[in-house]
């Protein structure tokens, strides 16, 4: 197996087991303060955390599944980004916190690139 598919692997699962475990088998305490955080027009955040559990599932699969597309990691990695950014502005204690949204997030943009350079390389052969 190349890199470049375990980084796609690897990124494909860190998205489908944080959807399933932390968003919708057991609901995180954190994930439901960074939700209430935001007051999403009043919804629940515990409904706010299935969607976003359900959103994570379906990327991650389409990473896994897609192997010759490039774009579900690109929008991995953009939400990573995203997701981080979001942290530092909603709830900046969690940045210390053991198991910490920028750890997780950088090793997801570090997979992503690794797949994205192999993709790039793989795509540029005749």
């Amino acid at each position: 197996m190349s890199n470049g598919l375990l980084a796609r692997y690897t990124l494909g699962f860190i998205f489908i087991y944080h959807g399933l475990v932390p968003k919708i088998l057991f609901i995180s305490q954190t994930e439901l303060a960074l939700n209430r955080a935001h007051d999403f027009l009043g919804i629940a955040p515990e409904r706010i955390a299935l969607m976003g559990g359900v959103a994570e599932i379906v990327l991650g699969v389409l990473i896994v599944l897609y192997r010759r597309a490039i774009w579900p990691v690109l929008l991995a990695m953009l939400g990573l980004l995203l997701l981080l950014l979001d942290v530092m502005l909603m709830l900046p204690q969690l940045l210390v916190e053991a198991f910490n949204p920028v750890t997780i997030n950088v090793a997801g943009l570090v997979l992503g690139w690794i797949a994205w350079r192999e993709h790039h390389a793989t795509s540029a052969r005749p």
